[in-house]
Order: C-alpha cells, then sequence, then structure tokens
C-alpha cells in the first residue's frame, strides 16, 4: 500500500500521485486531495481516500434518515407516544383484569362494517370498547355479494358469524362519503384499472335505485340518498352468504342498518325485518323494523 507524506513545500492546495501494480500494466490512478497549511496529519492513505465515497454516502443516508424523522415524524410520534402512555394508565391498567381475560380470547356481540374514512371512526362514535366489537372498514362500508368472491370483508364476515358467533351485524353508512361519491359520478363502463371505481360497483343497484328515486334532486342529495341506500344494499347482499341468511332466519343472528351524519351529528339506525318472502322478490326492497333517530 503506498503511503503518502504531505510536503510542507508545496505551495498548491492539490497534489496527485500514481502507484504502480508489479507485474502487470502500468496503471496511473491520480486521486486528488486537498491539503491544508497547517495540518497535523502525518499520514494520508489510498485506500482511506478509496473508501471516503462509500463513508461520506453513508454518513448523508443516515443524515437524511434523522431529518426525515425530525421534520416528519417526530412530532406526531411523540405525540402518538402520550396517547399510548395515557391509554395504558387511564384505561389498561385501571382495567388489568378485563385486559388480560381479552388475551385470553375475543367474544364480541357486533361485527360493525364501516368506513375507512378517518372522520367516522366507530368506536369513537358509538363508544365501543376492547372486545365488544369486530371490526371492518373499507371504502363505502360496503358489503359485495357472496358470488363476487374472496375478499378481506366477506373473509371477516365469515370470521366473525362462523367462528366468533356474533349476535349483530351493523353496516355504518354517513354523510359526505367519498366512496359514495365516486360511484355516483361513474360511467356505466368501469374502469377496471382504477381500484376504488372496481370496488363501489358492488353498489351498483343502490345508484340505481337513487337514480330513479331520486332523479329530480341535485347531485349532493342524490349522494345522501345514495349513502343510505347502499346501506340497504349492504344488508340485503349479507342474505346472500347462505350461512348467514341461515342464523338470520333462525333469529340467532340480526343484521342492522346505522347512518351517522357528521355534520349536525346525529346517528339513524334501523334493523332488517327478515321476511322470506318479501325478500326474495326480484325487486328486493327492504323492508325494516325499530327505525329510530338518536340526535
Amino acid at each position: 500500500m503506498a503511503l503518502l507524506a504531505p510536503t510542507s513545500s508545496l505551495s498548491k492546495d492539490s497534489y496527485s500521485v500514481s502507484s504502480t501494480i508489479r507485474g502487470s500494466k502500468l496503471q496511473s490512478q491520480h486521486t486528488r486531495f486537498r491539503s491544508f497549511r497547517g495540518s497535523n496529519y502525518s499520514y494520508l492513505t489510498i485506500k482511506a481516500s478509496r473508501e471516503s465515497l462509500g463513508l461520506t454516502q453513508q454518513l448523508k443516508s443516515n443524515k437524511l434518515e434523522r431529518v426525515v424523522e425530525t421534520e416528519d415524524g417526530s412530532d406526531l410520534f411523540e405525540d402518538m407516544k402520550h396517547r399510548f402512555l395515557s391509554f395504558k394508565r387511564q384505561k389498561y391498567l385501571e382495567n388489568l383484569e378485563h385486559y388480560q381475560n381479552l388475551a385470553k380470547g375475543q367474544s364480541p356481540k357486533f361485527l360493525v362494517i364501516g368506513c375507512a374514512d378517518s372522520r367516522v371512526c366507530p368506536s369513537t362514535i358509538l363508544g365501543f370498547q376492547p372486545g365488544e366489537a369486530f371490526m371492518v372498514r373499507n371504502i363505502a362500508n360496503l358489503v359485495p355479494p357472496f358470488e363476487s368472491g374472496p375478499s378481506e370483508t366477506n373473509a371477516a364476515l365469515e370470521f366473525s358469524v362462523n367462528s366468533l358467533e356474533v349476535k349483530n351485524i351493523l353496516v355504518v353508512g354517513h354523510s359526505c362519503c367519498g366512496g359514495i361519491r365516486a360511484l355516483m359520478s361513474m360511467n356505466d363502463e368501469v374502469d377496471k384499472s382504477n381500484f376504488v371505481q372496481s370496488w363501489v360497483v358492488n353498489a351498483k343497484d343502490a345508484r340505481l335505485w337513487t337514480k330513479i328515486a331520486a332523479s329530480n334532486l341535485s347531485f349532493d342529495q342524490q349522494c345522501k340518498h345514495c349513502e343510505k341506500e347502499s346501506v340497504n344494499r349492504s344488508l340485503l347482499n349479507l342474505l346472500t352468504y347462505p350461512w348467514i341468511e341461515e342464523k338470520v332466519k333462525k333469529g340467532i343472528l340480526s343484521i342492522h342498518g346505522g347512518y351517522y351524519d357528521f355534520v349536525d351529528c346525529t346517528f339513524e339506525k334501523w334493523t332488517l325485518d327478515y321476511k322470506e318472502d318479501n325478500l326474495k322478490e326480484k325487486n328486493g326492497r327492504v323492508s325494516v323494523k325499530n327505525h329510530l333517530l338518536w340526535s
């Protein structure tokens, strides 16, 4: 390995060196170094110069990671940490026996199908505590029909109804739903490369009924009508699952709809009135009971 000794007589700010590899064609490698007058360094090595680029890149990368963490995430996660620790002190430790029992298993009474919208968390709105409700959240709180094939939503249906044996299924729609707005804005031809359209088309019947029943209303009013109609379509779609319909028919499973209007903070709740002769008709209109408004 060639060693370089800086010379005090150099007047320029840089110099070059050449190294020869024994037994091979002479190769000239010019490596430029910055010299500093009055430096206390005695030796510089070519190895150090060759490794400096990788080291610099690593340092820059580490610095970038720290900057990203500081500028984009640290405050948010610091706040999240305090909220978690507050939950641990005020909820978890004060109800330790309950949480220890949850660690052994779950037996929720509800399956709640809600929208992924960040403004409509079912646990916050309806006060569900850990262990009370099995949650499914997707775009526009939709239940696809049985024949649509596997999805995360019907996998959750199968597990919660057949394994956890929930007694109630609650589908919760909400005001100002972007998914329903996308549904109402669609052309008749679905763009299959568009994931949102490919999903919300599960509520195409709700769109059709809305166009028939509310054609004289403004687009915004039609969307609000469809937000509720899509909940009823999902209630009917639930009955396309044989093991759900069987339990509903026997009276051991109830199906409910809900609608949260966060503009004026009201909540509507209704229960599907299962009557085989009505629900098997081609028009598939929904018969409900216990329709309540909480305001």
